[in-house]
């Protein structure tokens, strides 16, 4: 097993190491988390470590994403855990800034990316993107990586960041890593902790369903039939749908009628008081 990784709480001391690093030629990645590290976020630091030479991973919980009455305060935390499992993937460097690290008193600054935040979770959580783009902006630019790494599961993350990055001439590739699911299909997440055993014996469904209407358009591309009998499915097992949709899958256009290619079909739902999310690419038509 590699040894512990370096675990640094201060920009100054992260900019400092960069530097020696960037003197020596090493290619940088950077892995942002918000800690509880499970497979889904080792794959990211998995394949960071293929791509360059040195591998940062943060881990903040960012204030600046949760709305009031979300899960901030007893959102799951693990720091030995974390720790031991960075360690055996031979992780570099561990950024662990405070809250005031990242957000002194005066801080007054706030960035928002447009248009791919309408819809989906951008209706349901307003909030919720500003804080992401903000946060990611900060680290791109504490950082400066060659690289960042961040999972498909959140898609429509993943697609805002990319074009905060862009718009603001941030000079770092954004990376996507393939979402990893549990054997039954659930996709991995730190919220998963908060489901019941019986919300955790239903939660599957909600990738069976986006599966299902994904394999169908590919087959007939009408969406609507295949979106209310979704919508049917997981209400009748207990979910509280907050959208099931098929958009494009480069600019999140929404699709309506028939599919047009790239498409996913996405989902969100309450099972309980655990909020889940899930995406799937439909299939080339043959």
């Amino acid at each position: 097993m590699s040894g512990a990784p370096k675990t640094i709480v201060t920009v100054a001391e992260l900019r400092t190491i960069i530097a020696l690093w960037r003197g020596h030629g090493d290619k940088i990645a950077l892995v942002p988390t918000m800690g509880a590290l499970h497979e889904g976020h080792l794959s990211l630091v998995r394949l960071a470590k293929k791509n360059a030479d040195k591998v940062v991973v943060s881990i903040f919980v960012n204030p600046a994403q949760f709305a009031p009455h979300e899960d901030l305060a007893t959102y799951p935390r693990d720091e030995a855990g974390d720790m031991e499992k960075l360690q055996a993937l031979g992780t570099d460097l561990v950024f662990a800034p405070a809250g005031t690290e990242m957000y002194p008193p005066d801080f007054s600054t706030h960035i928002e990316v447009t248009e791919l935040t309408n819809g989906l979770c951008g209706r349901s959580r307003p909030h919720f993107f500003g804080g992401v783009a903000t946060v990611v902006a900060k680290l791109f630019l504490q950082c400066l990586p060659d690289m960042a790494i961040f999972g498909e599961k959140d898609y429509q993350q993943l697609l805002v960041i990319r074009r905060m990055a862009r718009d603001l001439d941030i000079p770092v590739n954004v990376l996507g890593g393939p979402i990893i699911r549990e054997r039954d299909g659930l996709a991995m997440s730190s919220r998963n902790a908060y489901l019941t055993k019986d919300e955790r014996a239903r939660a599957p469904l909600l990738f069976k369903t986006v599966t299902r209407i994904a394999k169908a358009l590919s087959q007939d591309g009408e969406i609507s039939e295949h979106i209310q009998s979704g919508r049917a499915a997981l209400a009748d097992a207990g979910f509280d749908v907050d959208y099931l949709e098929v958009r494009n899958a480069d600019d999140l256009t929404p699709l309506a009628g028939s599919v047009a290619e790239p498409a996913r079909v996405f989902a969100a739902a309450l099972l309980g008081k655990t909020r889940l999310i899930d995406n799937v690419a439909v299939p080339e038509k043959k």
